[in-house]
């Protein structure tokens, strides 16, 4: 197992350097000047060029972005254009909320998706099935922001049950908990559709194999022949599914926290895209891009777990 996660750790190396790369792009590609961003528009011309040497931004293009990747190894990753803090220090007070909204988005919609997959699989054919795979389809049909101004408007605004504004505190708080609950539950609820369906087609192709039969002609109960014998060996194509599309949730993130102006990572990069803060925009997007490896990583120690012939 270990030589499986260096392995992954030398694999993220061009990864990273080429999310570094297109982060750093957005200084050369983007329209805007980051000292006119720094200096307001009233700038005299005197002023702007030597914000622009103190910068760096009159060196060539190559030795400017070797100069940031330098920076990077060092843990340097620039000061903010708009508040004049440093981006690490922002970035770390955003990364807790969204840690919070992932973790309580997949603590109920992943073992909601697993458990309506396999009441399908096992009720296949049935009312209940055809039930299921629907909600499914439509949850993977709606798209994220159409979800969120629904939650919004029944339990915000009419029903008045939930806040839809902000964080209220951390997740282990009541009124923290108040807060997220709405923005967790619109990001889980495009997860459960994919979640459901490729559990109730693993189950399925399980439920036929040898020893589940063997399992069965032992007398054992059909429970824990499922439970057992059968949703086990069937998680490792679901444990798959679930990892990438834990990645995708980072990009629903950025639209449900920008609805629910909840301050995490994905609000904070379309602020410093919108405003052209782009020593902040590199930021975030080095710490999504390290998210999505950080999960990759989860999913193959996972592997292990439930296969132990993925160690070998």
């Amino acid at each position: 197992m270990l030589g499986q996660i260096v392995n992954r750790l030398l694999i993220s190396i061009p990864v990273l350097f080429g999310v570094l790369m297109l982060g750093f792009g957005l200084l050369i590609l983007v329209p805007g000047d980051p000292a006119i961003v720094m200096a307001g528009p009233t700038a005299t011309p005197e002023v702007l060029a030597a914000i622009r040497v103190e910068m760096g931004l009159d060196r060539p293009v190559v030795e400017q972005f070797f100069s940031y990747i330098g920076r990077v190894m060092q843990g340097d990753l620039g000061r903010s254009l708009i508040s004049n803090k440093t981006v690490g220090s922002e970035l770390l007070a955003a990364i807790g909320p969204t840690a919070e909204l992932m973790f309580a988005c997949l603590i109920w919609s992943i073992p909601v998706g697993i458990g309506l997959g396999t009441l399908a699989a096992v009720k296949r054919g049935t009312l209940i099935d055809r039930m299921i795979m629907a909600v499914s389809v439509a949850g993977v049909s709606l798209p994220i922001f159409f979800i969120c101004l629904m939650m919004i408007h029944y339990f915000g605004v009419q029903w008045r049950l939930l806040p839809f504004i902000g964080r209220g505190g951390p997740l282990w708080t009541l009124d923290g908990l108040r807060h997220i609950a709405l923005p967790a539950l619109s990001l889980g609820a495009i997860f459960i559709g994919p979640v459901a369906r490729m559990t109730r087609s693993s189950v399925l192709e399980v439920l036929k194999l040898d020893h589940v039969r063997t399992a069965r002609s032992k007398g054992l109960p059909e429970t824990q022949v499922i439970l057992r014998h059968g949703l086990r060996n069937a998680l490792i194509p679901v444990v798959t599914l679930i990892g990438l599309q834990a990645g995708y949730l980072l990009g629903g993130a950025v639209v449900t926290e920008s609805i629910f102006s909840f301050p995490g990572i994905g609000r904070l990069a379309v602020g410093a895209i919108l405003s052209s803060d782009f020593p902040l925009a590199q930021g975030t997007i080095l710490i999504l891009a390290l998210s999505f490896i950080l999960i990759n990583m989860i999913v193959d120690i996972l592997y292990a777990l439930l296969d132990p012939r993925v160690q070998s």
